[in-house]
Parts: C-alpha cells; sequence; structure tokens
C-alpha cells in the first residue's frame, strides 16, 4: 500500500507510525495464518466426498468460533477511528446518492407509465358512456314501438298491397279490354243472303276472368295449379293463351291447363 493511495492521508506522523505498525502486525499475522493452513492442507483424497465433508466440519467449527470471538476496534487512536470512520461515512454517502438517483429513475418512469394508463382509462371511461347512452336510446325506442303500432303498420302494408293488387288487374283489364274486347252478342247481317248468326253462349267468361280463376288456381293450390276446361272457356281464348305462351296444357290430359311458370 502506497502513502498516496492509503487511509493515511490527513493523519498525523503519530496517527501513520501507529497505523503502520499495526499493518505490519496484521500482515505478519496474515502471513503466519497462511503458512499454518499450507501446511495443514491435507494431502490428496481418493474419495472427493470425504474430502468435502472434512472441510464442511472445518468451516462449521471456525464459523462457531468467530461468533464467540467480540469485535475489536481497529486502533485506539481516536485521530484514526476518527479518519477511518470519515471515510466509510463518504464512500456510503457516495452509495447511497447512487441508489437515489436509480430510484428517482424509476420513479419517473412510473409516473410516465401512470399518465399513459390513465389517459387509456379516461378512454375506456368515455366509450363506456358513449355505449351506455346509446344502449338507453335503443331501449326507449323499443319501447315506444308498442305491440298496437306494429299491428297498425302491418295492417297499412297490407292496405297498400291490396290497392297495388287492385291497379294491377285494373291495368290488365284496360289492356285485355283495348286488346281483346269483351263477347258481346252481336247478330252479322248479310245484305246479299239476309241471314243472321245464331248469338253466342251468354255462359262464356271473359278473358279477363279466365285469367283470374287460373291465378287463384296457381295461389289456393299451388301442389296442382291445373284447372278443368269447360263450357264457359271459349276456345279461341283458350287457343290465344296457349299460343303465346300464357298457359300450357297438362302433360296426360288435354282438357287441363294452367299459366305457365314465369321466372
Amino acid at each position: 500500500m502506497t502513502e498516496g493511495n492509503s487511509p493515511q492521508s490527513g493523519l498525523s506522523e503519530a496517527a501513520k507510525a501507529e497505523l503502520l505498525s499495526m499493518c505490519e502486525e496484521q500482515f505478519a499475522q496474515l502471513e503466519k495464518l497462511q503458512n499454518e493452513i499450507i501446511l495443514c492442507e491435507p494431502d490428496f483424497c481418493d474419495n472427493p466426498q470425504e474430502q468435502l465433508g472434512n472441510r464442511v466440519m472445518a468451516t462449521e467449527a471456525e464459523l462457531k468460533q468467530w461468533l464467540t470471538v467480540e469485535p475489536q476496534l481497529l486502533a485506539a487512536n481516536s485521530e484514526v477511528l476518527l479518519h477511518a470512520g470519515k471515510e466509510e461515512m463518504l464512500k456510503l454517502c457516495s452509495e447511497l446518492e447512487m441508489i437515489v438517483s436509480c430510484y428517482e429513475a424509476k420513479r419517473d418512469k412510473l409516473q410516465e407509465t401512470k399518465k399513459i394508463e390513465q389517459d387509456w382509462l379516461e378512454e375506456k371511461k368515455q366509450v363506456f358512456v358513449t355505449v351506455t347512452n346509446h344502449i338507453k336510446r335503443l331501449q326507449v325506442e323499443r319501447e315506444k314501438l308498442s305491440e298496437h303500432s306494429v299491428l297498425q303498420d302491418t295492417k297499412v302494408n297490407i292496405q297498400k298491397m291490396k290497392l297495388y293488387h287492385e291497379k294491377l288487374m285494373e291495368c290488365l283489364g284496360d289492356v285485355l279490354e283495348t286488346h281483346v274486347p269483351v263477347l258481346q252478342d252481336e247478330t252479322s247481317t248479310n245484305n246479299k243472303n239476309k241471314m243472321s248468326t245464331q248469338r253466342l253462349n251468354e255462359d262464356l267468361i271473359s278473358l279477363n276472368e279466365m285469367l283470374e280463376v287460373l291465378m287463384n288456381q296457381v295461389l289456393n293450390t299451388p301442389h296442382d295449379p291445373y284447372v278443368t276446361i269447360d263450357a264457359t272457356f271459349w276456345p279461341p281464348y283458350i287457343e290465344l293463351l296457349l299460343r303465346y305462351g300464357i298457359a300450357v296444357r297438362h302433360p296426360e290430359n288435354n282438357f287441363k291447363i294452367r299459366l305457365e311458370t314465369f321466372c
């Protein structure tokens, strides 16, 4: 140990001499103990487990001996003790400053993390409030839609469909009236022969009525959409429906027809 980096700096000459004398004594005792340990070192043992057990027992015995020893001061000189204590206090203060610095850095990091978590929590609270308000609004709207109002809406929709159906039937009637006149009792006079034709059968139905019969049959009994041809069906009308693909005959019975399936 050199004097420049030793704890002797700042001590008086007497204190330095006393401290050097103590160091020499301790070094001499340390060298003596080291020589004794080397001499007492057992030879290489063939059983490493037994050697390890002996070392453990020796270490435990030495520990018990050190526990019974009373601690002693390094030196009796108060100046040496004061200087040594001062050095230890300075070292301890330096370590504590490092610890404080580390904990301050951790504290700043935790504060930053805390702020981020608080911002996230605030956003989640706002989302929760928004969703809660939306749910309440939907519940209020659902309560307003009572059974009576739903029934009334259904009735209105049915009435609209009926009006639309009536309009379609009127349009169909107008088309048929324009292009296919209704059967009438007419007498055709021949100036040359002055002969009259026979009156048409009053039981014949119009083309419009014939189409209604076919449509009702499809709607009422979709599994059996065929209608049997009777005396009320005028053959020219049947031929018209068949020729233009509006109706088709039964594959096994020519006296039955049905509406063509329109896709």
